[in-house]
């Protein structure tokens, strides 16, 4: 064991250590740099910029300088078929040639989608939806009905169509929503032999006007007037006006007739 440490110092092991350190070093430097030449690392060409124009424009331009090329295709709303949108390496990455290059196109057909359920949806949340789901709002109607500013129907193309139907994606929808009115017509109220205050009330509770008030005879207490006539009145072959319209009365002193 003293014999083997003391070759462990002599002048003679050290060269060795430093012979194999040096044989190590030199392997590692060798194999570093024919590695690279094979490589070619850090040399190449960049990669031209292909996105926002069309497909056949786009593989000429990679093919001229000897890239390979990748396509995969998707549906974009409001873009143009066979538009480039995508590529991978990005535009100016330095790439050997021969390599792939991805690019990702519009397609030309758009996917269909089921039509959501809109009606009796408010307009604000039907308009969302419709977004959601790859769609369009086209024109607005408003049709008479009690609730205001829901969807009463969806038409496309002018027809109306069901929940569930399909259409291609992009597609505009018509909306016909409720007005908040109901029907555009009402009863005219009968309102002869009551009070004035009453009459208001019935007029105004009909969706209707006050018109002209006419009085007829002397008038000592104007709290105190009866509807003697009114224009229009409910009649066999007229039951109905339109919203807003003025009921003209007449009026006279005195109390209701039983």
């Amino acid at each position: 064991m003293s014999k083997f440490g003391a070759y462990l110092r002599t002048k003679s092991f050290r060269n060795t250590i430093l012979l194999a350190i040096g044989a190590v070093i030199v392997v590692v430097l060798i194999a570093f740099y024919s590695l690279g030449n094979y490589t070619r690392h850090g040399s190449g060409i960049p990669v031209p910029k292909v996105t926002g124009i069309q497909v056949d424009r786009a593989i000429g331009i990679l093919k001229d300088q000897s890239f390979d090329v990748n396509i995969d295709s998707v549906y974009v709303l409001d873009q143009a078929p066979g538009t480039v949108i995508e590529q991978d390496p990005d535009a100016g990455t330095n790439v050997k040639e021969g390599r792939v290059i991805y690019l990702k196109i519009v397609k030309n057909q758009a996917p269909n989608v089921a039509l959501p359920d809109l009606l009796d949806a408010p307009y604000i949340s039907a308009v969302s939806t419709i977004s959601n789901y790859g769609l369009k709002v086209g024109d607005t109607t408003y049709r008479s009905d009690i609730a205001r500013d829901k969807v009463l129907e969806v038409k496309f193309a002018g027809q109306p169509i069901q929940p569930g139907t399909k259409l291609p994606k992009g597609s505009k929808l018509d909306l016909v929503l409720g007005d908040g009115f109901g029907a555009s017509e009402v009863e005219i109220p009968d309102v002869v032999n009551l009070d004035l205050d009453g009459a208001k009330f019935a007029i105004r509770g009909g969706k209707l006007t006050l018109g002209t008030l006419t009085y007829e005879g002397t008038i000592t207490d104007s709290t105190n007037l009866v509807v003697v006539s009114q224009s229009p009145m409910k009649t066999d072959s007229t039951s109905k006006v339109s919203i807003g319209s003025r009921i003209n009365l007449t009026v006279t002193q005195g109390k209701k007739t039983p």
